[in-house]
């Protein structure tokens, strides 16, 4: 399901600002108003002073005509950089929310760092653009429009000799400001890829150490940045160009209006106080010029940032929602049927290959019971975490049947779905939080303190827990963290504390001792005993005693039934008992009797 709707800067600028945006605009006004008068009541000040007459008056008005401007443009510059900050910060919010709650196989090909990077430097291209475009900009115009038409009013001859000198340079700038919208594409794409390769670096740092590797990987990474340097270098090049170029034209047309104006006064076309009050607007013309270039520069790099934000907002995420489509004339109870009734979990002829590769399972026919312990083995590769991903409903198989507790699992709505299931993944991954809100994250209710430190000593990590500097309080990877075999019990102590129907282990016992993987054992057979628990195994000593085992090879299922029985016969299970195939080599399937 996708509720995109495309992120436009007026709308989002004025949803619940319109009172805001109006007193903004006529600040904005009567600064313009006040700047475009200001000329003029200084050639009125020089026409008294020819004349003797009191100036009071008029130097009052050309001072409140001057602070009228500067406290307009200031308030009215305050107000609409308040309402984009708070346009980021909804910005910023629907991005994460977004990111979120996209399928796992677009978050991870988007890339964790491309979509960081829409919250640093897209969004401060936005705010940019929100800053110069709205009102800025529109000011701007009407400032440089205002002007030329004074201009003309006051002669038209000295006119034609300022816009034929400015022509030129407006020419050049609209050719920089065409190639700059290029460039801004290019190098917001390219900051994305350098944060992505960055993170990605930060996370495999434990790694990058133990082999050394922080000169080569920092090379890589000052190489990416160099491809950044010069792009920005590129850009800020041709920015370059632009006011030089403007303020050139200004020179010349300067010259020429000097000349030209000087004549005009010598055949009395011209008086002074007129020629006085065309400079001054010929100088001022600059600046709206000047703020109308940089600005379109500065829209165009918001209007790029704008497209990478719409990018995200298209891709659809998964519907969360708590209805899903039920065939004709089943009943709500069907959804959710009595233990014992139906499987936990079944695959039907299950086909599913990730993009690019061979496929990763092939005709699967696989059944967990409702009740008890069902061991999934087979070498790396086999597709074993596979599984795991189309039950979670990660994915969708490419054909085949999948169902869960009875119901098939395109007829679950998602979150009911993985409402009914635990997931210990192979990472045993934990959010940078408390430990007790890693703990309790997805419940519906709160926990109290003793039902999280009864849970934590079934794992072994009570007294470990109660020993960080604030207990359940504690938040991991800042004032305290835990060992991999400590989070891995802290990652299976969460799922402990669900009643999920359907419990899914990956590989739980891969770094725990003897006396912790007893433990483990000790926990997931209470589990079984009320649930279905499906676990991943590579250690031979997990499964000896499950309920029922399944082996995976190349993606097919080999064999399923009871460890005594496969042993006798199945060879592949055998050899995968005795530990003659535990190993990474890719296998074709072995035949079972």
């Amino acid at each position: 399901m996708n509720t995109h709707q495309k992120l436009e800067i007026m709308r989002e600028l004025t949803r619940g600002n319109g009172f805001h945006i109006t007193v903004i605009a006529v600040l904005a006004l009567l600064s313009t108003g006040a700047t475009l008068g200001l000329p003029m009541i200084a050639a009125t000040l020089v026409e008294k002073i020819q004349l003797g007459e009191d100036l009071t008056w008029w130097t009052v008005a050309t001072a409140g005509a001057g602070l009228g401007t500067a406290a307009a443009g200031a308030v009215a510059t305050f107000l609409l950089s308040r309402i984009g900050q708070r346009l980021i910060c909804r910005l910023r919010i629907r991005t994460m929310n977004h990111s979120l709650g996209l399928p796992l196989a677009d978050a991870r090909r988007e890339g964790t760092g491309n979509l960081v990077a829409r919250l640093t430097a897209d969004a401060m291209q936005f705010k940019a653009a929100i800053d110069i475009g709205p009102i800025q900009l529109p000011m701007a115009a009407l400032t440089l429009v205002g002007t030329m038409v004074i201009m003309g009013l006051l002669d038209w001859v000295l006119l034609l000799i300022t816009v034929a000198s400015f022509l030129a340079a407006i020419f050049i700038v609209a050719l920089v400001i065409t190639g700059l919208r290029r460039k801004y594409l290019v190098l917001q794409e390219e900051v994305g890829l350098l944060v992505q390769d960055f993170v990605a670096a930060l996370e495999a740092l434990t790694v990058i150490k133990a082999y050394r590797a922080e000169r080569k990987v920092a090379a890589d990474l000052a190489h990416r940045a160099e491809r950044v340097k010069a792009l920005e270098t590129d850009a800020a090049r041709m920015e370059s160009l632009m006011v030089p170029v403007i303020t050139l034209g200004q020179q010349i047309a300067l010259v020429g209006v000097i000349v030209g104006g000087g004549a005009r006064i010598l055949a009395g076309q011209l008086d002074l106080a007129t020629f006085i009050a065309f400079l001054l607007y010929l100088l001022q013309l600059t600046a709206p010029l000047i703020m109308a270039a940089s600005g379109i520069n500065t829209l165009q790099a918001g209007l790029v940032a704008r497209k990478r934000f719409n990018d995200v907002f298209a891709l659809p995420f998964e519907d969360l929602s708590t209805s899903a489509s039920r065939p004709t004339g089943e009943s709500p109870s069907a959804a959710a049927t009595a233990p014992g009734a139906v499987p936990a979990l079944r695959f039907e002829q299950v086909s599913f290959g990730y993009e690019g590769r061979e496929p990763a399972l092939r005709d699967v026919d696989l059944e967990v019971p409702d009740r008890g312990l069902t061991a999934l083995v087979g070498l790396s590769g086999s597709g074993k975490s596979t599984v795991l991903g189309l039950v979670e409903r990660f994915m969708t198989p490419d054909s085949g049947r999948v169902q869960i507790l009875g119901r098939d699992l395109t007829e679950w709505p998602l979150r009911e779905l993985r409402g009914n299931l635990a997931y210990v993944d192979q990472s045993f991954t934990l959010l940078r939080d408390s430990v007790r809100n890693n703990l309790t994250i997805g419940q519906d209710a709160p926990l109290g303190d003793d039902d999280l430190l009864a849970v934590l000593g079934k794992v072994g990590l009570r007294d470990e827990i109660q020993g960080l500097p604030h207990g359940l309080d504690t938040v991991l990877g800042e004032t305290g963290d835990l060992s991999g075999g400590q989070r891995q019990r802290l990652a299976l102590a969460r799922a402990a504390l669900t009643d999920a129907r359907l419990v899914l282990l990956d590989e739980p016992s891969s770094q725990l001792d003897s006396i912790n993987e007893q433990r483990l054992r000790a926990i997931v057979d209470e589990l079984a005993v009320e649930r279905a628990v499906l676990v991943v195994a590579h250690r031979i000593s997990t499964v000896q005693h499950a309920d029922h085992v399944i082996i995976l090879d190349a993606g097919r299922v080999v064999d399923q039934g009871r460890h005594h029985e496969l042993l006798v016969r199945c060879p592949a299970y055998a050899e995968l008992v005795s530990g003659q195939l535990l190993s990474s080599v890719p296998s074709t399937p072995v035949p079972c009797t």
